[in-house]
């Protein structure tokens, strides 16, 4: 080391030369060592992402590679290739081994198993959501006290009882805790009359038939209605609007065996046999009956069970298998029924009105009560490496009638060989998605959505900025035949993507050319146009529901069912019986479990592509195409009554061209976006995201506020069924018979000019983020 002074501490002259020279060579040496590393961080280190960016006129120094790196294509196939179909049918068995019925001990061990099995295979964190909500419960303890439907002759002595049980055709089936058939909300009461009458399916149009083509009073009767067609809660609404005072909903062997045959049915094959009966709930609502709108935590006012809030049926119901129905249509009078109200039964089907014998009567004794139980969610999440603020969000709900060996547990058995694949990834260090995914086991879905919606409710701000998409997995198989989905339009890339990399599962379409899921739904369920598979419109029946009506989230729901071209059947026949059960999966619909693992390997590349792509596979032309659909059916039933009166039809088809239009300039965009920039990545992906939302309107669908979403949502009079322009075609329905037409129709127009608001509204969400407003003119 030099000493620059003397020994008096003057600095000499020669010294401070010195010391100047040494201090320039060093400053020097220093620029020229930054500028050197500078250069090899840029172009020695990651040379093909600082070409990019220069060539874009781009350069953000410091930006890791993996910012900016898309998914890669090797995890997709590690993926599919690591789904065990022994594993799915391990799990199903496990699931579907005792009863689990929503608010039970049995309910919350399963949502228990799912916590602890998700930590244990590599998920980064698992939680439990519990909500005290209103459920439903018939009597299982006294014999006496049990729902029945009796015959009673003149002296009131009971001709015919009903079976108290569903018969057992199988060992599976014998087990503690089955809760015999019910219809869960039903009003509790004692009910007798006279006169029997029978309504077809309980639709409104079957209501009209009878009241303008009969002399049958409905006032003050029993009514009995087959299953099919639209939500039994809807049938039970319409038969007490009509004056019935209780209803019996039976499963017609028309509807739910092969050509109405009964000789060949389960245990023998999956069709229904004779003492089967659907339950489910009668409740028209959506989330917990007593906090509508708001989750059902400690501090949530709750309405009374009686207030018009709560929506809750008025009149006793009960549900029945075709052997309880055929007793009790054979005891009926009247004129016979039209050819098309004709089930498959071997009796002659009657109208009714009073009983064939006189001075008999039927009677309805429900002990169903309410009563408020804890029902829990359980959460799996894996956390993104590069946007953990934005979810994939895959579910399924976990609460079954019985056993519920296809509705819900075939779903949750793939969801949890889909998390199970990918949380080992993650848990040896091999991989980590992109955004955070999240598993969802959602609780009580059978009694009306009511565990997802109270989750949605309580955190609707946090999922509605960061989630990019739900996936309903509920009933993943019922059949061996073919997938089938149904979604809002931005979700078709992605499910369309997905089955085009999962194996055809049977080997005899294979042998036909169709290899891939992508092939068979091609062949099996085409579009109108048939260039594409059919995808359908979501109802609210499952709990895609909430997040399409609360929140605006894309939603898919998908499934591998059986041949609907072939069988023209309400549902698989074995639905929400006694005899869903894993022996029935096992044996008879999916030998093998080879339809299971189709339906999980989609839906893991479908979570995979999601959460993993650097642009989210949105296709915002399917969107824009879908809207055009969309107006020109709605121009072609109702074009000419709303010009008639005076309503601009051409606002809606000017501002579906302009979204279009739009649309078509943001793909492009798309297309040129410079990927190595991390932020005008975000900015795209944040506009994908948004532009669903902007198609909910806060304010609701005329009459009903939680139903947001403006283009799709669940029909009126019909929960199941999705409906498009829902709040404008209900208040359009027969308007011009009614006797307050003219304020319907101010509903009409009112509701139109926010269907053109919102369309017009959500062009802006694809605009560049600074020039959102090129209709406004700059006044200066």
């Amino acid at each position: 080391m030099y000493d620059f002074t003397s020994t008096d501490g003057i600095v000499t002259r020669s010294g401070a030369h010195v010391r100047r020279n040494l201090i320039i060579s060093a400053i020097v040496c220093l620029v020229l060592g930054l500028t050197f590393g500078l250069l090899i961080g840029r172009f020695g280190t990651c040379p093909e992402k600082s070409e990019g960016n220069v060539q874009n006129g781009v350069f953000l120094p410091g930006v890791p590679d993996q910012i900016v790196q898309d998914g890669d294509p090797t995890i997709r196939d590690e993926i599919i290739n690591n789904i065990k179909s022994d594993n799915i049918r391990d799990y199903l068995r496990a699931l579907s081994e005792f009863p689990h019925l929503a608010g039970t001990d049995a309910d919350y061990r399963q949502a228990k198993e799912l916590h602890d099995f998700w930590k244990h295979e590599g998920l980064d964190e698992a939680y439990l959501t519990p909500y005290d909500v209103l459920l439903s419960y018939p009597n299982v303890t006294d014999d006496d006290m049990m729902n029945r439907i009796e015959l009673l002759n003149d002296t009131d002595g009971i001709v015919y009882h009903s079976p108290l049980r569903e018969a057992i055709l199988h060992p599976s089936e014998n087990k503690s805790n089955v809760v015999p058939p019910f219809n869960a909300y039903s009003a509790p009461g004692d009910v007798v009359s006279e006169r029997l009458v029978y309504v077809n399916y309980g639709r409104l149009e079957d209501y009209r038939w009878l009241r303008n083509n009969t002399s049958v009073n409905i006032t003050g009767a029993i009514v009995i209605a087959r299953y099919g067609k639209i939500f039994r809660g809807d049938k039970v609404h319409l038969a007490s609007a009509y004056g019935a005072i209780g209803i019996i909903i039976y499963s017609d062997p028309a509807d739910y065996t092969l050509n109405g045959s009964t000789s060949h049915v389960y245990p023998d094959d999956w069709w229904l046999p004779p003492s089967g009966a659907q339950r489910g709930t009668v409740y028209r609502g959506l989330g917990d009956p007593l906090t509508p709108g708001y989750p059902a935590t400690d501090t949530s006012y709750r309405y009374a069970e009686n207030s018009s809030e709560a929506q809750l049926p008025t009149i006793p119901a009960h549900p029945v298998g075709y052997g309880i129905g055929q007793n009790l249509l054979s005891a009926m009078a009247g004129e016979e029924a039209p050819a098309d109200w004709r089930g498959a039964l071997n009796i002659t089907y009657y109208i009714g009105g009073e009983l064939n014998t006189p001075g008999w009567k039927i009677r309805m004794f429900i002990s169903t009560q309410n009563a408020m139980r804890r029902t829990y969610n359980a959460f799996g999440i894996i956390r993104g490496a590069i946007e953990p603020d934005r979810y994939v969000l895959v579910g399924n709900h976990r609460d079954a009638w019985v056993f519920g060996a296809m509705d819900p547990s075939s779903g949750t058995a793939v969801m949890k060989e889909v998390s199970r694949a990918m949380g080992n990834l993650v848990k040896q260090g091999r991989w980590r998605p992109r955004r955070t995914i999240i598993f969802c086991s959602w609780g009580s879905e059978e009694y009306g959505l009511l565990g997802s919606n109270e989750w949605v409710e309580q955190y609707v701000k946090n999922l509605g900025s960061r989630s990019v998409a739900y996936i309903n997995v509920d009933t993943a198989v019922n059949g061996n035949y073919s997938f089938q989905a149904s979604g809002t339009p931005l979700m078709y890339q992605s499910i369309f993507d997905a089955t085009k990399q999962v194996a055809n599962p049977d080997d005899g379409d294979v042998q036909q050319g169709l290899n891939t899921v992508y092939d068979k739904w091609l062949r099996s369920f085409p579009a109108q146009d048939n260039t594409k598979p059919y995808m359908g419109t979501l109802g609210a029946g499952s709990d895609h529901a909430v997040f399409v009506q609360h929140v605006g989230i894309p939603c898919v729901s998908i499934q591998y069912s059986y041949d609907s071209n072939t069988y023209e059947i309400g549902s698989y026949p074995l639905y929400h019986t006694v005899y869903e059960t894993f022996y029935a999966v096992d044996q008879l619909i999916d030998r093998g479990f080879k339809c299971h693992q189709a339906m999980a390997q989609t839906t893991a590349e479908m979570v995979r592509n999601l959460a993993d792509s650097l642009i989210i596979p949105f296709d915002v032309m399917d969107f824009a195409n879908n809207l055009q659909t969309l107006v020109s059916t709605l121009d072609a039933d109702y074009g000419t009554l709303l010009r008639n009166h005076g309503i601009q039809f051409e606002w809606i088809k000017q501002a579906a061209d302009n979204f279009s239009s739009e649309a078509a300039t943001f793909k492009t965009l798309i297309d040129n976006v410079n990927k190595n920039d991390p932020f005008a990545i975000r900015r795209i992906n944040d506009q994908l995201i948004l532009m669903e939302r902007a198609f909910t309107d806060p304010s609701g669908l005329p009459g009903r506020p939680q139903s947001r979403h403006i283009l799709f949502a669940e029909s009126s009079v019909n929960t199941y069924a999705g409906s498009s322009f829902p709040g404008l075609v209900d208040a359009l329905f027969e308007i011009e018979s009614k006797v307050e037409a003219e304020a319907r129709w101010e509903i009409v127009k009112h509701h139109f000019s926010v269907i053109v608001f919102t369309i017009n509204s959500a062009q802006s969400t694809l605009r560049e983020v600074s020039t959102f407003m090129p209709e406004l003119q700059d006044l200066q």
